[in-house]
């Protein structure tokens, strides 16, 4: 479903509190607040908190504004986390993922805002080829009449080099809020990034020799993947509730069918009943790919390079792979 958009007289509330004296909230989970003396960040959901932890280390009070076992896409904003985005001294987000965020964001936040949309080249999530090339008028018109390029797909965190790349970002802006301490922030990314590099081999290597290319996923999450050589086919779209009608169903079946796919991977946070009636109609095994968008009851003690970790396990079983 579309996330419930905040009322703004509930961020006015928010911001009205920070300015009558209330500035030392705490999340929902207890983080201090501004009178830690830590530099104040907000992250908007996991991977992104993950980095910010990360690099931000010892030096840093990190919001996570998603908790475990919220999904993403679902985020409501709490009058804390309203007021945690006001007073956060760097935010982290990505703009269209997650709307309360961004409507919050757009209430004129202090801090400096680091969004993946500006630091990283999102891929579509559904390319069409029209088979010629168009001028700019064509484009434009085609854009017009709803044949554009698709929406851009918001999962970048599987690709571990485009989570590098956003991590510089972090650093940079961590920084800048907090100068004297800029070579510890460097060190930080630094080690993240090596860590992120070592991931993205792993996935080179294992899935280089596969005896299935094809992976049948329950939602448009894991396109980033298809870098290492697989293909993902989507029961849902980039949303996990945007659920196909029967003759997509029976196409996705048959896709399976044709490829000699094994299994049909449902991911945590969300029903999986559309993956497991798939998969009992074919005969086929079940097993869970995480989108790591957010943490869940049997993943929180977990990080992003184990979930990962986890997820090129379950795909070398799957597919095959040598």
């Amino acid at each position: 479903m579309t996330p419930t958009v905040r009322p703004v007289g509930l961020l006015a509330a928010g911001a009205l509190l920070l300015s009558s004296g209330c500035a030392a909230f705490t999340d929902d989970s207890g983080s201090a607040g501004s009178e830690s003396g830590k530099v104040q960040v907000a992250a908007a959901f996991y991977p992104l908190q993950y980095v910010a932890e990360r690099v931000g280390g010892d030096l840093t009070d990190v919001t996570g504004l998603t908790k475990p076992g919220v999904e993403p896409h679902d985020l409501e904003l709490s009058i804390n986390q309203t007021a945690a985005l006001q007073s956060a001294d760097v935010i982290l987000t990505e703009h269209g993922f997650q709307p309360a965020v961004d409507d919050a964001i757009e209430q004129d936040v202090p801090g400096e805002v680091v969004d993946v949309e500006k630091s990283v080249e999102l891929r579509h999530g559904e390319e069409h080829d029209h088979g010629d090339d168009h001028g700019d008028e064509d484009e434009a018109a085609h854009a017009e009449e709803g044949h554009d390029h698709g929406d851009l797909d918001p999962h970048f965190w599987h690709d571990p080099l485009l989570l590098a790349q956003y991590a510089g970002d972090v650093r940079d802006a961590l920084a800048k809020a907090d100068p004297d301490n800029a070579k510890t922030y460097e060190a930080n990314a630094k080690a993240l990034t090596d860590d992120l590099g070592a991931v993205d081999k792993e996935f080179t290597t294992g899935l280089a020799k596969c005896r299935i290319k094809e992976v049948v996923v329950s939602h448009d999450a894991f396109a980033y993947l298809s870098k290492y050589g697989l293909e993902f086919e989507s029961i849902a779209g980039l949303t996990p509730d945007a659920e196909p009608n029967p003759a997509q169903l029976a196409d996705i079946g048959e896709h399976a069918r044709e490829h000699d796919v094994t299994t049909i991977f449902s991911e945590r946070l969300v029903s999986a009943a559309l993956a497991d009636t798939l998969a009992g109609d074919l005969g086929l095994k079940t097993a869970v790919l995480d989108p790591i968008e957010g943490l869940s009851a049997d993943t929180e003690k977990e990080d992003y390079l184990s979930l990962m970790r986890q997820n090129l396990d379950a795909l070398k079983a799957a597919n095959g792979c040598q």
